[in-house]
């Protein structure tokens, strides 16, 4: 058992290793496969835990290594593979696996393409040690750790100063949050005297609390995962983070980066569970975040942004299900998004590898005929984020919405039009992509075929799985449920009533009613969005993201170059003339010093009588009058 967990842990890490040492000599073909492989020796070092855990039911903990101790807090560096994290384990690292896989034939042209594949095993060995670390001080490792390699990654293609500028506005924005995260951290340390996470369940299980202090603590902890899981108003990053290799969209915007505040917070279930307040203000930033992104998503041309805006959307319905509550809903809705969402973008760069790079969609059209797969794969996994009977989406997106109806009406409604947005949305972009006649140059019409078979193995492997996905929590037969009971206080399963055929037949007219608002435009009026310097109006302002960026600009970047101008201009000169002028002040004393050191005694003879003479006044006189 040990081996298998120190496998699972490390071998990504070995993965990078060999690939930033050696994967130039190696060669493209063998980096690759050498980082593939290490992912799937993690995936099915997963399976064999999850299979153990899965029939008796009890965690394992790993101890690694006793780290250090700081007054009566000892940190260990010790691991926590419970249900939680195991199930999490397997999506990572399978789909991640299916990611790598791909990569090799999509990367190929790449000079780089084994830094590429050390970038990706090293976020996917930080991912590991995020989801399986056993006290928020591991998580933290993990979590900034997947930071780093996110920027790594957005801007893999450097010499693009516009792929930079995105890496470096992730990289920030995330660390806006991660500061949230890291105050939450130190005030649990410093009021339970502990980081890991079973001792501070069991503290909280005493009413050994002070209410403000967890309240502070697990506000903190949100903040934190606003930044990593893209909410508002840290939110921003996320769309422009498609700077980088489809590939790495699909890593981190489908299955693991994007979805560690998630489950940050229901690995912290019993925390937030005190803290109704803080979880009506996750519920309300959530439902806010999924209507604002689906809003924005409405009129995107941009075939990677328009599955990045559906990210942050449905990002916030999993928020909304945390924030009531809900936390095995938001872990199903994590999971099946994993399987449709990742097929989406893998299947994006499909398209856009066949089309040389070109990611606009009026210049598509048509490609139903030549890319077959691609667009089957892509029509599962839409029917599946659109809410369709039977796919996966349906049952997850459903029970998020009818956990909403039960609990606050008016954030049913906001959930309910965003997915009807998401419908409407997915569907214009598959009619846009896929049908009526190819809008693209004669090159690229003579050039467009199907991808090959390492791109199109893992778009039918995940579109399976966006299919069939739902059967892991079906209404009153839930193994998801069942599955991960020990975690959480009990929550009300939904069973099939006349009341919850009502709210699905809501939900899917709705989406019905989304998709046929896009069939109308851009398939029996075959529309085309105009140019980006026509646009105007309401159009105008989702198409520039509600100013989001401006404003940011305005009133907090533009401020801080202002201050730093100013502190530039005269603090640091003052500063600078200040040193320069006490140093110039010691150098003219030290020259007319140094014409006393002349060699005469008489002068050294008076100095020492001097101090002799001030020294017998200040003994015998002066400290006397004192």
């Amino acid at each position: 058992m040990n081996t298998t967990i120190l496998l699972l842990l490390f071998a990504p890490l070995v993965g990078f290793l060999i690939n930033t040492f050696f994967g130039k000599s190696l060669g493209k073909t063998i980096s690759g496969v050498l980082g593939t492989t290490a992912i799937v020796v993690s995936f099915l070092c997963t399976i064999s835990l999850f299979s153990q855990i899965n029939t008796d039911g009890k965690a394992i903990t790993f101890h690694l290594a006793d780290w250090f101790s700081i007054g009566n807090i000892k940190i260990n560096f010790s691991f926590l593979l419970d249900q939680l994290s195991v199930l999490w384990l397997l999506f990572v690292t399978g789909i991640g696996a299916l990611i790598h896989l791909y990569s090799i034939s999509y990367m190929h042209e790449d000079e780089n393409m084994h830094k590429f594949f050390s970038y990706l095993n090293l976020f996917v060995f930080f991912m590991i040690a995020l989801v399986a670390g056993s006290n928020l001080l591991i998580m933290f490792i993990g979590w900034e750790g997947v930071g780093l390699c996110s920027y790594l990654l957005i801007g893999f293609w450097y010499k693009n100063q516009d792929y930079n500028d995105a890496a470096k506005k992730a990289f920030i924005m995330n660390r806006i949050g991660d500061l949230g995260f890291l105050i939450g951290i130190f005030i649990l340390g410093f009021h339970f005297q502990t980081l890991e996470f079973l001792e501070i369940k069991a503290l909280l299980g005493k009413d050994l609390i002070t209410p403000s202090l967890v309240s502070i603590a697990a506000l903190c902890l949100f903040i934190g995962a606003c930044g990593k899981s893209a909410q508002l108003p840290l939110a921003t990053w996320l769309p422009d983070a498609m700077a980088g290799p489809t590939p790495v969209s699909a890593l981190i915007h489908a299955a693991t980066m994007v979805t560690a505040g998630i489950f940050m917070i229901t690995r912290m279930n019993f925390l937030f569970d005190l803290t109704p307040e803080i979880q009506n203000v996750i519920a309300i930033v959530g439902a806010i975040t999924a209507i604002v992104a689906a809003s924005i998503g409405l009129v995107q041309n941009d075939i990677k942004k328009v599955l990045a805006y559906s990210t942050v959307s449905q990002l916030g319905l999993m928020f909304l299900a945390l924030g009531l509550g809900a936390y095995e809903v938001a872990v199903f809705h994590v999971i099946t998004h994993a399987f449709f969402k990742a097929c989406l973008f893998l299947g994006s760069g499909s398209v856009i590898h066949a089309l040389h790079g070109d990611q606009d969609m009026r210049n598509m059209g048509g490609l139903r005929k030549v890319m077959p797969i691609t667009f089957w794969t892509m029509m599962i996994s839409t029917l599946a984020i659109s809410g369709i009977f039977p796919f996966s989406g349906f049952w997850s997106k459903d029970e998020i919405l009818m956990t909403a109806f039960h609990s606050n009406i008016p954030l049913w409604v906001v959930g309910s039009i965003a997915s009807i947005m998401t419908a409407f949305y997915m569907f214009r972009l598959m009619y846009l992509t896929f049908f009526n006649d190819f809008r693209g140059t004669e090159e690229q019409k003579h050039h467009l075929h199907e991808s090959p078979a390492l791109i199109t193995i893992p778009l039918v492997i995940l579109a399976t799985l966006a299919a069939i996905g739902g059967a892991i929590s079906l209404p009153g037969n839930s193994w998801l449920n069942h599955y991960l009971a020990p975690l959480f206080k009990k929550h009300e399963a939904h069973h099939l009533d006349g009341q919850a055929y009502m709210l699905m037949a809501i939900a899917t007219v709705g989406a019905l009613v989304g998709i046929g608002i896009a069939y109308s435009k851009y398939l029996k009026k075959k529309e085309i969005p105009v140019a980006d310097s026509e646009v105007q109006g309401l159009h105008k302002v989702l198409s520039n993201k509600y100013y989001l960026d401006e404003i940011y600009m305005a009133t907090i970047v533009k401020p801080i170059y202002m201050i730093s101008n100013f502190a530039k201009k005269y603090v640091e000169k003052f500063i600078s003339q200040a040193v320069i002028g006490l140093g110039g002040a010691t150098y003219a004393l030290s020259i007319k010093g140094k014409k006393i050191q002349n060699g005469n005694i008489g002068v050294y003879l008076f100095a020492f009588i001097f101090g002799m003479v001030g020294f017998l006044v200040y003994v015998f006189i002066i400290r006397d009058v004192k």
